[in-house]
């Protein structure tokens, strides 16, 4: 029962049923990346579209495939495989809200703590 209201109510957790019905009656899948993602366009038309395989997750999108979502390019990953440079790095999900978030030093999560000013800054006071 809580999967179906899920379903109905929380598009965060996937397509709804209403995404679902127009992608069966005006969706053509044009391909699936390696996380699962499968991405449709119009039949008719010029729209596209992703119906992710876990929660919606925008960050969850390789870079060639967000290029043809917001018609960078015509063609998708799997019509024409992007050429992967060597200094490039995977695609990484976006941690924040999770414990391996990334915090700077002074964060409060890190303590609070910075380290001293070296003189050639001077805090701004009102009035002065």
């Amino acid at each position: 029962m809580i999967a179906l209201i899920r379903r109905i109510c929380g598009w965060w957790y996937g397509a709804t049923i209403g995404t679902l019905v127009h992608t069966f009656f005006n969706g053509e899948k044009v391909g699936e990346d390696v996380q699962g993602n499968v991405y449709y366009k119009e039949k008719k038309g010029s729209k596209r579209w992703v119906i992710f395989k876990t929660d919606v997750e925008a960050s969850k999108i390789p870079p060639e495939w967000h290029m043809w979502l917001h018609h960078t390019v015509d063609y998708t990953p799997a019509e024409k495989k992007p050429v992967r440079k060597e200094w490039e790095k995977e695609l990484e999900p976006n941690m924040t809200g999770t414990v391996h978030a990334y915090y700077p030093t002074g964060s409060l999560n890190e303590g609070g703590k910075r380290k001293k000013t070296t003189g050639d800054y001077e805090a701004w006071t009102p009035g002065s």
